[in-house]
């Protein structure tokens, strides 16, 4: 994160998420479609509403999501709501996607298979991706890259086979009795 085209990211990301909002609730329009809710987010960045609409069904379909394209916001679990948000913000096009906590709330079935889609999200033609999470599962599945905080400081780096194998890591997330 700190080589970020021309910028240095190099932040307290501890510190940032005390002291700015952050949001994990999914709020997407209930009264709009599936894929008008994407659409929204992709008209920020395409000309017209079709070229915003063909955005929003590609989309759509990386989270595993067309085939509901046309059912109400309101209707999705909360497992592809959540899905449905991070549609919305990948159809603006970020150059850096960050994702809090976007597994809160599921069952652990649901978060693995979720996890699974959200691999589109960090494949090589989307924008550079910043998850926050705490089931580890998503991360080890997901992460090329994981640092590893305990109350905002940096405690380990590296590749997933790399940090799972740092102690104090290992530590901090099953307990100081917990055996290697």
């Amino acid at each position: 994160m700190t080589n970020y085209p021309g910028k240095n990211l190099g932040a307290d990301f501890g510190s940032a998420r005390r002291h700015r909002p952050h949001f994990q609730l999914v709020k997407p329009f209930p009264g709009l479609s599936v894929l008008d809710n994407v659409v929204v987010g992709a008209l920020l960045v395409e000309k017209t509403v079709a070229g915003a609409r063909a955005a929003a069904l590609a989309i759509l379909d990386k989270l595993g999501l067309a085939a509901k394209a046309a059912h109400p916001a309101a209707t999705l679990t909360l497992s592809d709501r959540k899905r449905l948000e991070v549609a919305r913000a990948l159809a603006t096009r970020p150059r850096l996607l960050l994702l809090d906590e976007v597994m809160a709330g599921l069952r652990p079935t649901n978060a693995i298979s979720w996890s699974t889609c959200s691999a589109a999200c960090t494949a090589p033609t989307v924008s550079p991706s910043c998850l926050i999470e705490h089931v580890m599962r998503a991360v080890m599945a997901l992460a090329q890259h994981i640092g590893v905080l305990d109350r905002g400081q940096i405690i380990a780096r590296g590749t997933p086979d790399e940090v799972v194998k740092t102690r104090r890591s290992f530590q901090c997330y099953l307990g100081e009795d917990t055996e290697l």
